[in-house]
């Protein structure tokens, strides 16, 4: 191992969070290094090049705010942005501040250990110039909520002989389908993105189908230049409307109850709602988070849909959600989903009523067939807001690690910091809003606040911070108890790891929305960071 070098902080990951915190450091002039393991940045638009990956969220409020110039100089070509787009926005953005020579890429961090004598953090990786270590004041982990894909451990996994492939580590050469007998299996976001371009090339598509998700129409198209040129004549107060809306998008949910309103009228939103695409359908009344009984008009409501669209009554039987509340389970925003089964050349599966048994050496074999596979593609997801972290060997104070300290589920204060773990940092941690808003607003807010408190650290002669047990154990009952007065709880999703077999149970994400989590942040920082040992 080489001589160790000296950095003001370690960054982990150069997607976002991690291109933005390096731009913030060096401004306060600090040094910093990124360590990233792929060959180039973008994080999870740099892996995620499946067929049909695109951002759920409307491309001129899913970029980068702190920069006026930046936001006006970049121009959109799609109201919901595609990988490709979006890997170039951000290259852009590696290029115009510079950053590319504090990034190493092709690195991967194995291990990062307080060193409690020192009062520094030991990070080791394994790069180009083979195994390194690094020393630093700070820690920052950017690693991504979505970055570590899994593949369900399905027997005979090992004997099939066609090609394997998952939605989050896609051969950046692409794929070519075309005259393939191809399965996917999952019908999650990246899934429901997928399914429809496959469908285009393959000769014979089969969709394994576990869980219905609830799915509504992008309504994709060129971005409206009128629209275009009124976000950016109005960009900074958009930015600031959305900096305090639960969603961390500047559109509040709507005033109503979705109970209260007359049948008609309710029709008319979600008709009107519908029409407008994405997200904004499980946000026009104010009670569908919180009421199963208006969740439920809002679920049948998309249940009507799919019986409109999808030609097939058994097919539609099978594609309707039933085991979960609307928006409990990410939404998913489709282009031509539910349309693609009325296609000669797709067929649905319903692995609940007839489980997958193996994969075999030619394909696939549930309980009452075998499937023939050139290809199959796992659209199963990920090991979500913990995988990451818990996938570098972190040790804090006494050497405890990480894994330890989260064996009965993550627990951290704010989603920023650790207790036990001095000077690391979490972006978009369990326990922050991520994955339940707007990424891009979470990050800033994150990074700023992340800053911000490294700058009081030194402008106050202190050099080491971590959360008190006691404040990190409010926060978490905190959480919780926010997530049981919503329908969330309800569902068995990824937000409380029950895609993971072993993974204990805990509700990661907060509920309460970016607007309530921001003034707590802020409220923390402005009395002089309560609830954190300043030494």
């Amino acid at each position: 191992m080489n001589t160790p070098r000296g950095v003001d902080a370690v960054i982990v990951g150069a997607g976002f969070a991690g291109l933005y915190m390096l731009h913030k450091l060096r401004g306060q002039g600090l040094s910093a290094v990124v360590f990233e393991k792929g060959d180039g940045v973008g994080g999870t638009w740099y892996w995620n090049r499946y067929p049909g990956a695109r951002c759920d969220v409307e491309s001129p409020y899913y970029s980068f705010s702190f920069d006026p110039e930046l936001e006006q100089d970049w121009e959109w070509t799609e109201r919901y942005p595609a990988q490709p787009e979006l890997l170039r926005y951000l290259n852009h953005v590696a290029d115009r501040y510079d950053l590319r020579r504090d990034i190493e890429l092709d690195t991967t961090v194995t291990s990062a250990n307080y060193d409690d004598g020192a009062g520094l953090w030991r990070v080791s990786s394994a790069g180009p110039r083979g195994a390194e270590e690094t020393t630093a004041r700070f820690c920052i982990m950017a690693t991504g909520c979505l970055s570590t894909s899994r593949i369900p451990d399905f027997a005979g996994l090992d004997t099939y002989t066609g090609k394997v492939y998952h939605t989050g580590d896609w051969p950046h050469e692409g794929v070519d389908f075309t005259g393939k007998r191809v399965g996917v299996i999952g019908t999650g976001s990246s899934g429901i993105q997928s399914i429809p371009e496959i469908a285009r090339q393959a000769e014979h598509l089969n969709v394994f189908q576990r869980t219905p998700n609830f799915s509504v129409p992008a309504n994709n198209g060129p971005l409206d230049q009128k629209l275009w040129q009124d976000v950016k004549a109005n960009y900074r107060k958009i930015r600031e409307d959305a900096k305090h809306t639960p969603t961390g998008l500047p559109f509040p949910p709507g005033p109503d109850s979705a109970l209260e309103a007359p049948p008609e009228d309710r029709q008319r939103v979600f008709d009107e709602h519908w029409t407008l695409g994405g997200f904004r359908l499980g946000q026009c009344f104010s009670d569908l988070a919180i009421s199963k009984e208006a969740n439920d008009t809002v679920a049948e409501y998309i249940r009507t849909k799919i019986d409109e669209i999808v030609q097939d009554p058994e097919t539609a039987r099978i594609l309707k959600p039933y085991d979960h509340p609307v928006g409990t389970k990410r939404i998913c925003v489709d282009t031509d989903y539910y349309d693609t089964y009325n296609r000669d050349n797709v067929s649905l599966i319903d692995v609940r009523k007839s489980p997958i048994q193996e994969l075999t050496p030619d394909g696939l074999r549930t309980a009452d067939k075998e499937y023939k596979l050139d290809a199959i593609v796992f659209a199963t997801g990920f090991d979500a807001m913990t995988g990451a972290l818990l996938g570098i060997d972190i040790r804090g104070r006494d050497g405890v690690s990480l894994r330890e300290k989260w064996e009965a589920g993550p627990r951290a204060y704010l989603g920023l910091s650790v207790a036990g773990f001095p000077n690391l940092f979490t972006v978009t941690g369990p326990g922050s809003p991520s994955v339940l808003s707007n990424m891009i607003t979470s990050i800033e807010q994150h990074v700023d606040w992340i800053s911000d408190h490294i700058a009081y650290l030194d402008s106050n002669g202190l050099t080491s911070s971590e959360p008190v047990p006691e404040a990190e154990d409010e926060w978490v009952e905190h959480v919780n108890a926010v997530a049981e007065m919503t329908l969330f709880p309800q569902a068995n999703s990824w937000y409380l790891g029950a895609n993971v077999p072993g993974k204990p149970r805990v509700f990661m994400p907060y509920v309460g929305g970016v607007g309530a989590y921001r003034a707590k942040c802020d409220e923390v920082a402005a009395r002089a960071y309560e609830g954190f040992v300043l030494a």
